[in-house]
């Protein structure tokens, strides 16, 4: 089984989780950085995946996306420009990656594509059974009958198996309607503005009768049967936004995503420099967490 992190969503989690008191010996915060570790050691033993593969944000906010929806993610611009990100975690990131490296763990990102586009382009392509561990719903389009998708909204602890017929039954669409659902309900947190009027209940009424967005605008056109009261009226005013935004949340699978080694390694593929590492940062126990994790898994 491939498991595929969404790994931005995983670091942002561990370091709003724990304290910025936890720090390596030379005063540098860690937090991100152990708490990754720790819930990466609880979703291998949980999970027993032979493969494992850490997602990047190599562009957070993908020009193409921005192209189509302006206020995509605006929100999160900060005073430089990039990625609103806290000062104590961003020094925390490639350290992490160094780390991860040591271990043997593979990560992977493609140039102008965010985690999610990573993770939907793996996906489609493989043939074994996939795990995609994300704390963001727009994710769940992925789900089908060999990929699962792990939803860490409520940590890991409290994490929820999705497939198709969960994410049928908790939202009332098929899951790769689901895009298609978020475009016409909006999401804040990601600057999408939705269809002025429909709300969740109609949004789901209308993906579960007509499908995609397309077939949505379509069948208002023609003055179809089936939408709820003033719905058609709504949806024909939101044209120019309903022919952008599904390009802007769709997961695309097509990002150039190269073919790395993601077997879980039988042993550090750098061990002296994970020792290194762990002593600089005052990880061992984390570090030891993950090794176990790891030699579970294998059956070591």
């Amino acid at each position: 089984m491939l498991m595929l992190v969404d790994a931005a969503n995983l670091y942002f989690r561990a370091f709003y989780a724990l304290p910025e008191s936890i720090t390596a010996p030379d005063g540098r915060p860690v937090n991100a950085i152990r708490g990754y570790l720790d819930m990466t050691a609880a979703l291998i033993d949980r999970r027993r995946p032979t493969r494992h593969v850490a997602c990047l944000d190599l562009d957070w906010r993908p020009a193409f996306r921005v192209a189509l929806v302006p206020s995509y993610k605006a929100h999160r611009i900060g005073k430089s420009g990039g990625e609103d990100v806290p000062d104590a975690l961003a020094p925390q990131v490639p350290v992490l990656l160094e780390v991860l490296a040591a271990f043997g763990l593979a990560f992977t990102g493609a140039d102008g594509f965010e985690a999610d586009d990573v993770i939907a382009t793996i996906a489609a392509r493989e043939d074994d059974h996939v795990e995609v561990v994300t704390g963001d719903r727009d994710l769940l389009a992925v789900a089908n009958d060999h990929v699962r998708v792990l939803y860490t909204g409520r940590g890991i602890a409290k994490m929820q198996a999705m497939g198709p017929d969960e994410v049928e039954t908790k939202y009332g669409v098929p899951a790769c309607n689901y895009a298609d659902f978020a475009v016409l309900r909006g999401d804040p947190s990601d600057g999408l503005p939705g269809v002025p009027g429909v709300g969740e209940k109609t949004a789901a009424a209308l993906v579960a009768r007509f499908g995609a967005v397309e077939d949505i605008i379509a069948a208002a056109e023609l003055g179809s049967n089936g939408f709820p009261s003033g719905a058609a009226n709504k949806i024909l005013a939101a044209r120019d936004y309903l022919a952008a935004a599904p390009g802007a949340v769709r997961g695309r699978t097509d990002a150039d995503v190269p073919e790395i080694d993601d077997e879980l390694p039988a042993e550090p593929a750098d061990p002296e420099r994970l020792v290194e590492l762990t002593e600089e940062l005052g990880i061992e126990a984390s570090a030891n967490r993950l090794l176990v994790a790891i030699k579970t898994a294998r059956g070591d």
